[in-house]
């Protein structure tokens, strides 16, 4: 799992790439945290356009730093998701919390 960042006009902007499953969710969970934490931003925007795959815990990362940003006001927002991410996407309503943008 790689994660890039970059803050841009209030922007947090976030890009995954790799795998965001059962084995790096520790990591990805730390490292997102410690972004966030220390964030000036007013929205933030994932990008999934590197990630190959994400499974059930996956979820629950994107969840809870949701759930820690909504908290705060801040909005997290989803772009380029792959077909199969889409999928998850939309079966679980991430979407609804997490709105996709392009």
């Amino acid at each position: 799992m790689q994660i890039k960042n970059r803050l841009y006009n209030s922007t947090l902007y976030i890009s995954l790439s790799g795998e965001l499953d059962e084995m790096c969710a520790g990591f990805t969970r730390n490292e997102l945290d410690a972004l966030l934490n220390s964030t000036t931003a007013k929205q933030i925007v994932i990008d999934l356009s590197e990630l190959d795959f994400m499974d059930s815990t996956g979820i629950g990362v994107l969840i809870g730093r949701y759930k820690k940003m909504k908290a705060n006001n801040i909005p997290i927002f989803i772009c380029n998701p792959n077909k199969h991410i889409e999928k998850i996407f939309q079966m679980t309503g991430l979407y609804e919390i997490m709105p996709k943008i392009s």
